[in-house]
């Protein structure tokens, strides 16, 4: 219809050019005039017509054309075609029909999509994207990690305060998961109170560097769950991922779940990374019952006070730049996490890795520590495997793990040039940092083999020299708010904490301010 119209307006400048025509030729003779007058007719006609056509032809490519070519949108599935909007009239009739048609795909498209609680994608969602995201870095040979998020003692929320409470819980912590990922990150409600995360581009060990911060960022929130309460709870996160042709959607869902439950049953409130020793050995899981997760919890912390105690007893004897616990760092970084707000737990991990931060160095030769010259390049390569000597040492003592990110970091430099891994700026776990600030004063206040010690004084200045290069920046703020005017002073109770499931007849006190066993 639209081509016939447009045709007819094609027309209208050869009919005029033959009405001018047949009026310049006219004869004069009377006797022919009426042939003359009835071409002229037809031609006039015709002529009104084609004129007809065109505005016909206007009217439709300017009203009816657009709503056209967001129906043929629609009917691609692109949702976010946009109906022109028209007020009256058949054409006005037809745009809100299409606008009703619209909503209604969106809200079945949202319906199939969205977990209408949390406002993220479901797990139908997730496993689409999933599974693109598999196929794409199978093609190219890039990497891709996913995170498996578990909310802590949930159940307890619902029982203790009802079901609406849960919901505020779900929808705050999948609040704060979608606004602290980036654009081409994806997080969804795989179930009940677990999430998914599906990290494309992303190694395994960022990926659970991510997964560290995200932990600590709802460990750090406070949910309202009624006017006037607010309630603090934990995530444990387990964190798979490979590269290439190595991913299946299958086993990067099952991996990251193993992980996660792994993470629960170390405690709770922690990274889990998986791994695969051989093709036999994968993460275990068994269901446990309450009363055997209860005493296991009980059991885990004298554990964890006695594996704790054991190694600090082991490190007391040395020099203090051999591994000796400083209380000292101990209370830097003890102070410095409670007054950023940071949960008890949280606290507790980094008071842990405070005092056992360079347990690695029991393994590094004795006359390399001791050596007051510059060392060898390979004397250097010695030193610097202590963090992964911490590493290894702690993970043997699985009760204490979760001190393992902060020690493992705690060389690691603002800037990305630390070691053992290169990370930068916020990458590098919060405790690391904080415990990599308080291990350099200390150092800048104590003789060593190689140097003399500062001044108080020298060493802020010191401190403040390196903000953002080899410290992070507002921790340098924090940290000369709190001690630049008064050196800092050594609470011995920040340092007995660890000690109290001992029996007290087992402990003394030791010169520095904490307590250890005999």
């Amino acid at each position: 219809m639209t081509r016939l119209l447009a045709g007819l307006g094609l027309l209208v400048p050869l009919l005029v050019v033959a009405l001018v025509l047949v009026v310049a030729m006219q004869p004069v003779r009377t006797g022919m005039q009426e042939g003359w007058i009835a071409a002229i007719a037809i031609i006039a006609g015709l002529l009104g017509a084609g004129v007809a056509g065109l505005g016909a032809t206007a009217w439709l490519r300017g009203r009816l054309v657009p709503v056209v070519r967001s129906a043929e949108r629609l009917a691609r599935g692109d949702l976010g075609a946009v109906v022109p909007s028209r007020a009256a009239g058949v054409d006005g009739r037809l745009t809100r029909a299409l606008e009703t048609l619209a909503t209604a795909m969106t809200e079945t498209r949202d319906a199939a999509t969205i977990d209408r609680l949390t406002g993220v994608p479901n797990r139908q969602a997730l496993l689409l994207a999933l599974f693109g995201e598999v196929e794409r870095a199978t093609r190219y040979e890039r990497p891709l990690s996913v995170g498996f998020i578990d909310i802590d003692h949930f159940k307890a929320v619902n029982d203790t305060y009802g079901h609406a409470a849960g919901d505020v819980v779900l929808q705050d912590v999948a609040h704060a998961l979608r606004a602290n990922l980036r654009a081409t990150d994806m997080v969804g409600r795989y179930g009940g109170e677990e999430f998914l995360l599906i990290l494309p581009e992303t190694a395994v060990d960022a990926a659970a560097a991510l997964a560290e911060k995200l932990r600590l960022i709802v460990g750090a929130g406070q949910h309202e769950i009624v006017p006037g309460q607010s309630i603090a709870l934990t995530i444990s996160i387990g964190v798979a991922g490979g590269r290439g042709r190595a991913l299946g959607v299958d086993a990067l869902v099952r991996d990251a779940d193993a992980a996660m439950f792994s993470a629960k049953s170390l405690g709770r409130n922690q990274v889990f990374v998986f791994s695969e020793p051989d093709d036999d050995a994968r993460v275990p899981r068994a269901p446990i019952s309450p009363q055997g997760r209860a005493t296991a919890v009980e059991v885990g912390h004298l554990a964890r006070s006695a594996a704790e105690q054991v190694l600090i007893d082991t490190l007391l004897p040395l020099p203090n730049h051999r591994g000796q616990p400083s209380a000292l760092i101990g209370a830097l970084t003890v102070t410095m996490a409670r007054h950023l707000g940071l949960p008890d737990a949280e606290v507790e991990r980094m008071r842990i890795a405070a005092l056992l931060h360079d347990v690695g160095k029991l393994a590094v030769p004795e006359a390399i520590l001791e050596k007051p010259a510059a060392l060898t390049p390979v004397e250097w390569q010695a030193v610097v495997q202590h963090p992964r000597i911490a590493q290894l040492i702690l993970e043997q003592a699985s009760a204490i793990r979760d001190a393992v990110p902060i020690i493992l970091h705690h060389h690691e430099r603002y800037s990305g040039r630390g070691y053992p891994y290169g990370l930068r700026g916020t990458d590098i776990p919060l405790g690391a940092r904080i415990v990599a600030l308080a291990d350099a004063y200390d150092a800048m206040i104590h003789d060593r083999p190689y140097k003399r010690a500062m001044s108080h004084v020298q060493a802020i200045e010191e401190i403040r020299l390196h903000a953002g290069t080899q410290f992070d920046p507002e921790l340098v703020e924090i940290f000369c708010e709190l001690f630049e005017a008064v050196p800092p002073e050594v609470d011995p109770r920040l340092m007995a904490d660890h000690a109290e499931a001992l029996s007290p007849s087992r402990r003394r006190r030791r010169p520095g301010g904490y307590a250890a066993a005999g």
